[in-house]
């Protein structure tokens, strides 16, 4: 058991208490103003010891920069560059301005909430180039995406400390004010619009025409080389997935880390196929040269390729990505199995097919009550 001494200050009577640590070193904590706030401490350091729960309070005095720097290490090893670089942007623009200099074992939950809220209404502290951008623009809301990101990188450093026993749970966890993402409506072409869409993309055509028909993401579009095209079974192998990253692209596995084999349209095998004319094995199927400078580029400013071609078919805005939709689209009114589109899009489950794309399958349900009746009618005629 601990001791507790009182002592003089310029203020009154004192109270220090001495204890041990569960490695037996001697240490205390003193400025207690009544010996009975000394005592329920004393008792809380002992009944800490005693379920394996105490805290050493030089630990607890860890602040987030410390620990988040070493977090972000971590990561860095384990994602992929666009995936890291989404963290580390949450983190240099959000969580280290406002928690950089806090200890963990002094943060609240209530904290925590609080500035949930204020990022959720533009009002959240940022770092000074942030306050240079939006400068003179107001406070902006930020998108529930990135709110969760930045709270969840918070929540994951404290889940550290947690862990080192620097505080004993984490007050960012069961936060109940995150916003809700909303889900964008999916855009789906038809067959027509697809022609359209094509014929206004010029030397592009191929690309839209690929990309509307197989649901490849951009970056394996763009990181396709001729070897990758398996002109007798009609199949483009997907091993790769390039992504811009700042002003570098980083290549890599796609998405999921599973490689796989998509399968193409009859009609696509010319085309295809001189787009192979005149490049090595390695050459960009999309591209020119070997290296990914000379891939296409797509975004959502207003003079690209893409947009100019969508303005020429007139259809809505739209990015290259969603005619990934269109594919999964096209795909399942053809008849395909829901297991059969998982493979092509590369999703890491059915079930994942199922969830992104459940408004495709609306017309299942008719299909089983129709079933249903027809089974029932034929059950009772017997």
């Amino acid at each position: 058991m601990g001791t507790i001494d009182a002592y003089e200050t310029a203020r009154g009577k004192r109270y220090r208490v001495r204890y041990r640590t569960p490695d037996h070193r001697q240490t205390d904590k003193r400025g207690f103003k009544t010996k009975r706030d000394a005592d329920l401490f004393l008792a809380t350091v002992e009944v800490s010891k005693a379920t394996g729960e105490y805290i050493e309070p030089a630990r607890a005095r860890t602040t987030i920069a410390e620990l988040g720097v070493g977090w972000l290490e971590a990561k860095r090893s384990r994602l992929k560059p666009s995936s890291y670089r989404a963290l580390e942007d949450a983190w240099r623009v959000y969580v280290m301005p406002r928690w950089g200099t806090t200890a963990v074992s002094a943060i609240t939950h209530s904290d925590v909430r609080t500035w949930v809220a204020q990022l959720s209404a533009g009002t959240a502290k940022t770092n000074r180039r942030e306050h240079a951008r939006t400068r003179g623009q107001g406070a902006r809301p930020k998108s529930a995406t990135v709110v969760i990101r930045a709270y969840g990188v918070l929540a994951s450093v404290l889940d550290i400390a947690v862990k080192d026993r620097r505080i004993p749970h984490n007050p960012a966890r069961g936060v109940d004010n995150l916003p809700r993402k909303q889900r964008k409506a999916h855009q789906y072409l038809s067959h027509v619009e697809i022609e359209r869409l094509a014929a206004a993309s010029g030397e592009y055509s191929t690309l839209v025409y690929i990309a509307a028909y197989t649901g490849l993401r951009w970056g394996e579009l763009t990181a396709l080389r001729v070897r990758d095209v398996d002109a007798l079974r009609r199949r483009l192998a997907v091993n790769e997935n390039a992504v811009r990253v700042g002003a570098d692209i980083h290549v890599g596995s796609p998405k999921t880390h599973e490689r796989r084999s998509v399968p193409y349209p009859e009609f696509l095998a010319l085309p295809i196929a001189r787009l192979c004319e005149g490049k090595a094995r390695d050459g960009l199927l999309l591209g020119d040269g070997i290296d990914y400078l000379g891939r296409p580029r797509s975004s959502g400013a207003s003079r690209s390729w893409f947009m100019t071609a969508l303005d020429a078919a007139e259809l809505e805005r739209m990015t290259v990505h969603d005619l990934r939709h269109t594919a999964a689209s096209l795909a399942i009114s053809s008849g395909a199995n829901v297991k059969a589109v998982q493979r092509m899009l590369g999703h890491a489950s059915a079930a994942m097919t199922l969830d992104v794309y459940a408004d495709l399958f609306d017309d299942d349900l008719d299909t089983v009550s129709a079933s249903l009746n027809d089974a029932r009618a034929a059950a009772i005629a017997r």
